[in-house]
């Protein structure tokens, strides 16, 4: 199921949710939303977790009794990293590339040096290779002093005359991004001028060359996703990183890229530079509400509290010993105010 869909196939598809029985239900954000009703929901399998917000991942799985649910990502959030810190995720991590792909090999540049790369981008371009340019911006803009995708792409078009250069971004018709990617899967399009349209989805093995501009701009997730779609096939991959990073925290999102291209890796540099969220809120990162503990410090320390925390329940569930009185009279008042807070 998607937004997509015509209405009399959009009613015939949820009608049919209600009712069936042993389906496998593929579909986008679309399933999130309040009119999809699914007969007997056992599991939840959430690709890109990433992309969904606290509040939509809730509202999936209250579409069951209690589902399984399997979250799969690059990139873990802050959040859900810590999760896995207190013991509420289990963990399995993939930390091998498939057979015969390379690492990519990250370089950053100021941009007053681009014009040192040109002879690798041309290098590259005579290989039969392909190239990415990404910008964060699909226009010009009175307001912030970046490039856009749109000088990107007749920036390129002016100085590799003798290749075919192609423009992606969020506001072309699904049509057009789709034959476009085409072409450029074909290698009919050799370089690609995009936006962050092409942070997932999109596998084109003969790719092996990126340019992220205005690195600053981006994310540490986002970097990372971008980055992902080079180095897929036989031929070693490059990305450069352009930019003027002039906060601390832009210069450490920089510093952790050319570091590792470890996706759990960056998800702990993430928690360090953005902080670990609310863990039990909705903010995916940000301070917690810890007056002492650290969570990447402590967290032999919050594993151990875990166990504790579930011997205690086992015994006196309802927390009605003497020695627990305390307890659930805080608990209470913090259930009360995280309520309120969603409310």
């Amino acid at each position: 199921i998607k937004s997509k869909l015509k209405k009399k196939e959009k009613e015939a598809v949820i009608s049919q949710l209600k009712e069936a029985r042993g389906l496998i239900v593929i579909g986008t954000h679309a399933l999130v939303q309040g009119y999809v009703e699914i007969n007997n929901l056992g599991v939840v399998i959430i690709d890109e977790q990433h992309r969904f917000g606290v509040n939509q991942r809730l509202a999936l799985r209250k579409k069951g009794h209690s589902p399984h649910c399997l979250f799969m990502t690059a990139t873990p959030i802050p959040r859900t990293f810590m999760l896995t810190c207190f013991g509420d995720l289990d963990k399995s991590i993939i930390d091998e590339l498939p057979p015969g792909r390379i690492p990519p090999k990250t370089y950053f540049i100021r941009p007053k040096s681009f014009s040192r790369i040109l002879s690798h981008l041309q290098s590259t371009l005579s290989e039969g290779q392909q190239i990415y340019v990404v910008y964060p911006l699909i226009e010009e803009s009175e307001k912030l002093d970046l490039k856009s995708a749109m000088e990107g792409f007749e920036w390129f078009q002016n100085h590799f005359t003798d290749y075919k250069v192609g423009l992606i971004h969020g506001r072309l018709h699904p049509d057009e991004k789709s034959r476009i990617m085409t072409e450029f899967k074909d290698n009919k399009i050799q370089i690609l001028v995009a936006t962050t349209v092409i942070e997932v989805g999109i596998d084109v093995p003969n790719a092996s060359l990126m340019i992220i501009q205005h690195v600053e701009r981006f994310g540490l997730s986002q970097l990372h996703q971008l980055r992902g779609r080079i180095g897929r096939g036989k031929a070693a991959a490059n990305c450069y990183l352009v930019g003027d990073p002039k906060t601390e925290n832009a210069n450490k999102r920089v510093h952790a890229m050319l570091e590792t291209c470890d996706g759990f890796k960056l998800s702990e540099y993430d928690v360090l530079i953005r902080g670990p969220g609310d863990i039990l809120g909705t903010r995916q990162s940000g301070l917690p509400d810890f007056a002492i503990a650290d969570v990447m410090r402590d967290e032999k320390v919050l594993l151990s509290a875990r166990k504790i925390a579930f011997k205690i329940v086992d015994e006196d569930q309802q927390l009605e010993q003497v020695p627990h009185q305390a307890m659930k009279q805080h608990l209470e008042k913090q259930v009360f105010f995280k309520t309120q807070q969603l409310n």
